[in-house]
């Protein structure tokens, strides 16, 4: 049974590497507060690797569907959705592995699932009411990534270019770029101003519609 008066608005926001999908996600989040915006971020559903050593990591495909641990993100996303906490994990891209910390999510009225293949997952996808991708020239993609990657995890400008020709790139045509199809509403130049007003707007006529029905009084 939902824990919960009503089901949570949950928002897919899906988009290839430095797209702006982040701009998106903290933008509603900042809009709202973290009382009415839970946002669970899809990087951190990375698969433990322990048992790989750290030689071995550096060379996974992080692009492609498979490096990503499904069941648990699809059975956090449900439990959010019945009112429960839940303790998402934490990738250090440092390591190229879960560190041993978890992060507390909690329930709230709009639930934002933010990643590369978040609009990729049919069982994800059936649960949002609201799919946005977030399109965004490839050049600039690159040049975030690359300044994201040296300044945030410490990788080398030729290894960020390596990824980028054997995986990235390859891995957006094939199986980023086509969850398009599955988005209600495309951002075709990024996480742009206008298209993020009209995201929070949605999102406020959202709210207000979930918390009248939370303090309505029940029909006998």
């Amino acid at each position: 049974m939902n824990k919960i008066p009503f089901v949570p608005f949950i928002i897919g926001v899906a988009g290839g590497s430095g797209s702006g999908k982040s701009t998106v996600s903290q933008q509603v989040l900042a809009s709202f507060g973290a009382d009415m915006v839970s946002v669970v971020m899809q990087d951190d559903y990375y698969r433990d690797q322990s048992e790989l050593t750290p030689e071995v990591r550096r060379q996974q495909n992080y692009d492609h569907p498979h490096a990503f641990d499904w069941p648990l993100l699809v059975q956090h996303v449900q439990a959010l959705r019945n009112g429960e906490t839940i303790a998402m994990p934490e990738y250090d891209f440092t390591i190229d592995n879960r560190s041993t910390k978890t992060i507390a999510v909690k329930p709230a009225p709009v639930i934002v699932i933010e990643g590369l293949f978040a609009l990729y997952d049919a069982d994800l996808r059936d649960m949002m009411s609201l799919k946005i991708f977030v399109d965004t020239a490839s050049d600039i993609r690159f040049i975030r990534r690359m300044q994201r990657d040296i300044t945030e995890r410490g990788r080398t400008l030729e290894s960020i270019v390596d990824q980028y020709l054997e995986t990235v790139r390859p891995m957006h045509k094939q199986f980023i770029e086509p969850t398009k199809r599955n988005a209600d509403v495309i951002l075709p130049h990024g996480a742009n101003g206008p298209a993020v007003d009209m995201i929070t707007t949605k999102v406020a006529s959202v709210i207000g519609q979930l918390q009248r029905q939370s303090t309505a009084p029940a029909r006998a």
